[in-house]
């Protein structure tokens, strides 16, 4: 059984339409809600996100607070990687071994704090950063990036 680390440039497709959001919803609709895994960063890096793109003009003022309403609730409903000592500790490992900016090694070190946790259970990262897709496969995760996908 799979599970679906999302990062934050694949979870915010799941409440703002980006290339990648109808294929990211179709797979979690299909999946159960205790195989969908974010880091505990995660939900704040997507709402500020959204406040950036609604005070750029990007979206409006409605749609950012649906979008903030929806994140409320989809964020509950997913397993969440506490920011813990291990993950800081993977975090720091992180930054010592690649070019990954702090924030990128956060969710990435999420991702293997997690998989350490569910021993046996393929962990999929799921990003839209090329970058980040990269450090994960060289970590030993399959990978998906929602916008390469039909």
């Amino acid at each position: 059984m799979s599970c679906y680390f999302l990062e934050s440039t694949a979870f915010i497709k799941l409440f703002v339409r980006e290339p990648g959001t109808d294929a990211l919803i179709r797979l979690m609709e299909a999946v159960e809600d205790n195989r969908k895994l974010i880091s505990s960063s995660t939900p704040l890096e997507v709402y500020a996100a959204i406040r950036r793109r609604e005070r750029a003009g990007a979206i409006s003022a409605e749609n950012a607070a649906a979008a903030l309403d929806i994140l409320r609730l989809e964020a509950a409903r997913m397993v969440q990687e506490p920011l813990n000592p291990a993950v800081l500790e993977a975090a720091r490992q992180l930054i010592d071994r690649s070019a990954l900016r702090w924030p990128d090694t956060l969710q990435l070190a999420a991702a293997i704090a997690a998989r350490d946790m569910f021993q046996g259970t393929e962990i999929i990262f799921v990003s839209s950063s090329s970058q980040l897709l990269d450090a994960a496969r060289t970590e030993g995760f399959q990978t998906l990036n929602p916008a390469n996908e039909a």
